[in-house]
């Protein structure tokens, strides 16, 4: 009986907590509203506490007390400047933490995609962030989802994840980008004629539904369609990540692009996330009290890589109007957007995630590069050559 109890108490509270969360994702517009005072990032909440007998290896600077101050929405220059000089050290016991913390509330490995078996051509799916709205699983989309998820018993040493602030431009950051074991990329964003400071690898790549319309214009000719089937066919055997289910208006697009990949038979391994995942990021970063809105593709990513990767370098992240040393800077690499973020009018809450993840650089738990990387190699080479 006593068993019994416990394994309905175990029930029950799990479900409360899933449905706090869910309940914390509909109020979040409501609880930016009335941060009216300093919130404070305290990592040490997350991290497991080291066993009393192994306290002695655990290096201290994994328990530091990590602090933001979330209403100081644009950072000193010479402060941001300083991530990226060479003395930044790489803090594996505390990513070895994070990444045990990370697993608690979901396991990036089975959540990057819905596996085929699990679902059936025609069944219903109910939109992440739309919950009123439906849409139905197609032939074409359940003949590309993945039979084993495409992470599978994965592992690198160094990962980079690139983002796509204009930061990048003239960062001379192509071939160190190149240089990783496995690279991560944002919304399906143009690499060629950019690769002396984006390189050109790509192991995993995501497509928001949105990138058909906004950098294909919707496929409304066969110059754009031959565009994106070249853009895809460049992948050559990486993992496309789409969010299909994310929210309304976007699967005729999805479906677009299924077609072409199905028709063209283009080499690239398909993955959809489950549908739990986006609630489970967001209430590991909630647990911390990072109140983000709605995780961006590069937090996204930056918390599931902490699953596959040892060692994570993160490059065009950059959610500001000016560089560190004042200058303008675009939204994009690739294209002539301004940057023009207001807390109201996105779903992002993107100043704080760097300043997240600017904090989290200095722990040594990742490394955000943030200047050129030629003037970050130059004194690596004087060194040697001395």
């Amino acid at each position: 009986m006593p068993l019994v109890f416990r394994t309905l108490l175990f029930g029950f509270v799990t479900l409360l907590v899933v449905v706090l969360i869910i309940d914390d994702i509909a109020e979040v517009e409501e609880e930016t509203a009335n941060t009216g005072h300093s919130k404070k990032m305290n990592l040490q909440k997350l991290l497991p506490k080291p066993h009393r007998k192994a306290a002695a290896h655990v290096d201290p600077t994994a328990l530091t007390r990590l602090s933001i101050d979330v209403n100081h929405h644009r950072p000193s220059y010479n402060h941001t400047a300083k991530l990226s000089s060479n003395n930044w050290t790489f803090n594996k016991t505390l990513s070895n933490l994070i990444r045990k913390s990370i697993l608690r509330f979901f396991d990036p490995e089975r959540d990057i995609s819905i596996l085929k078996g699990t679902l059936k051509p025609g069944d219903i799916i109910h939109y992440v962030f739309d919950r009123h709205s439906t849409t139905n699983i197609s032939e074409n989309l359940y003949r590309l989802l993945p039979t084993v998820s495409p992470m599978k018993n994965q592992h690198h040493r160094r990962c980079a994840i690139v983002g796509n602030s204009g930061i990048l431009l003239n960062s001379s950051c192509g071939p160190e980008i190149d240089s990783h074991d496995f690279v991560i990329r944002c919304n399906l964003a143009p690499v060629e004629e950019y690769s002396r400071d984006v390189g050109r690898r790509t192991n995993l790549v995501t497509m928001n539904p949105s990138v058909v319309q906004r950098a294909f214009m919707d496929l409304v000719s066969e110059e754009w369609r031959d565009r994106f089937l070249q853009r895809l066919q460049s992948l050559s055997g990486s993992v496309l990540w789409i969010p299909a289910f994310m929210a309304k208006g976007g699967e005729e697009r999805v479906e677009w692009a299924l077609r072409l990949i199905l028709l063209h038979t283009v080499d690239v391994r398909t993955a959809f996330p489950s549908l739990r995942l986006l609630h489970a990021v967001r209430g590991y970063w909630l647990t911390n009290n990072v109140h983000i809105k709605r995780p961006t593709t590069g937090l996204l990513m930056y918390t599931m890589a902490t699953r596959f990767c040892e060692e994570i370098h993160l490059y065009g992240f950059w959610p500001f109007a000016l560089d560190p040393q004042g200058k303008p800077v675009k939204y994009h690499y690739y294209d002539t957007l301004k940057y023009e973020y207001t807390s109201s009018s996105s779903p992002h809450t993107m100043p704080l995630e760097f300043r997240t993840l600017s904090t989290l650089h200095r722990q040594g738990a990742l490394r955000l590069h943030t200047g050129t990387c030629d003037a970050e190699r130059r004194p690596q080479r004087e060194l040697q050559s001395k």
